[in-house]
């Protein structure tokens, strides 16, 4: 019997407590979500539509959570995961769901984000998939713990569920051919110069499109992507998208909602991209407009921005380092034929910042945002004085068979 831990809460269930339980949806983390007489239990794995035997190994405030023992009914939509490491590596959770099911329910979570966290009831546009749902991955970053009696023990990711316990991962599916094939290698390279670690450590992986099969393994090399016809250098450790497959309809789609001003308008000629990093879509959106600003904290990201430029023959195409919130005050296009596209970190944009922006007042903000839920949060801001009205939602799947996505949101004066 399983010793009940020392800080466990006991209410509404003992601990390994086992139940049966209808799973109903999936949780913003991935987590099927069921309920017993109204109390919310999550169970990783689970799919809307099952039946499965759960055991409780936490009870919180408002739900608890259980790993899943058995799935008594499966759903019509279950499939046979590719990766033999899936439910214990803390990367996917989506891989025994049908692609088609992992997309309709990625629509539904912004829908509902919408409606919950702001009150807005608006069309969600059937999510873009990727091109590619295997082998898409770009970069991978392995990790090892601290090195015992001159050992490595475990080179991967996080064990699903938990915060420090690693999953030993000798091939990762929705990596590139190039980096499973790399992969060993760097293993390899690590076990045998474990004694020069001191402590833990991430390993880079990052396939590189300017030659074939070539993967880099240290952040300061120079990494190519390529996007349509045009070229993008950057430091291999730094921030770059990292499914290249669907990167032409992403940047199509920025540029496309950019350029619209809204109804009975010219197309927008000028161009603001606010966190810019190495260029993306400021570079991809250039040749559509008579003049692009971008702006971008990092000063690295600004010099290889730069350099992007010039790599594509470039010259409508400005950078500046910088915090996003200074950005407004250097601008000089006319707000009423501008477009500004904002691509925040997770966290999403500074309170300030979107102060400034509305200050600004430009035609079209086209929103870009790996995290809905921080997206939606700073939408209610945007819309919250009537200054501007929701155009178009419209998600992209860059990471198919995981929780996360991508959401590009864009807004039209009024």
């Amino acid at each position: 019997m399983s010793r009940t831990p020392a800080k466990f809460n006991p209410e509404p269930f003992d601990y390994h407590q086992e139940l049966e339980i209808d799973i109903e949806s999936l949780t913003n983390l991935g987590q099927g979500l069921g309920r017993i007489d109204g109390w919310v239990v999550f169970v990783p794995f689970s799919l809307p539509g099952e039946r499965v035997l759960a055991r409780i190994f936490r009870n919180h405030k408002a739900h608890s959570e259980a790993d899943l023992i058995e799935v008594l009914q499966p759903s019509p939509h279950r499939v046979e995961a590719r990766c033999e490491l899936f439910g214990l590596c803390g990367g996917c959770q989506y891989q025994n769901y049908a692609y088609e099911q992992q997309l309709l329910w990625k629509q539904t979570q912004v829908q509902e984000l919408l409606s919950h966290m702001a009150n807005i009831e608006a069309e969600v546009l059937p999510v873009i998939p990727s091109p590619q749902q295997w082998g898409y991955r770009s970069k991978i970053t392995p990790h090892f713990q601290k090195p015992k009696d001159g050992k490595i023990s475990a080179i991967g990711f996080l064990k699903a569920g938990v915060r420090s316990q690693l999953i030993d991962v000798k091939e990762c599916p929705i990596a590139s051919d190039a980096i499973n094939q790399a992969l060993p290698k760097v293993r390899a390279r690590a076990h045998a110069e474990a004694l020069s670690y001191r402590k833990g450590a991430t390993l880079l992986l990052r396939d590189s499109a300017d030659e074939a099969d070539l993967v880099i393994t240290e952040n300061n090399e120079v990494c190519e992507e390529h996007v349509g016809d045009l070229r993008f250098q950057f430091a291999a450790g730094e921030f770059f998208q990292n499914n290249p497959s669907i990167l032409p309809a992403f940047t199509e789609h920025a540029r496309t909602e950019a350029l619209n001003a809204g109804e009975n308008r010219s197309a927008n000629r000028y161009l603001v991209d606010t966190y810019c990093g190495s260029g993306l879509f400021a570079i991809s959106c250039a040749a559509h407009f008579e003049q692009v600003s971008g702006i971008e904290i990092s000063e690295a990201a600004i010099e290889w921005a730069t350099r992007n430029t010039k790599l594509n023959d470039i010259d409508n195409c400005k950078f500046q380092q910088g915090d996003a919130l200074d950005i407004f005050a250097e601008i000089e296009y006319p707000a009423e034929q501008t477009a500004v596209i904002i691509d925040p970190p997770r966290k999403g944009s500074n309170p300030g910042f979107i102060e400034q922006l509305l200050a600004f007042a430009p035609a079209t903000i086209v929103y870009i945002s790996c995290n809905p839920a921080t997206q939606i949060r700073d939408l209610e801001l945007l819309l919250a004085n009537d200054q501007y009205q929701l155009s178009k939602i419209q998600p992209f799947d860059l990471f198919p068979h995981t929780r996360h996505l991508e959401c590009v949101i864009t807004l039209h004066k009024i």
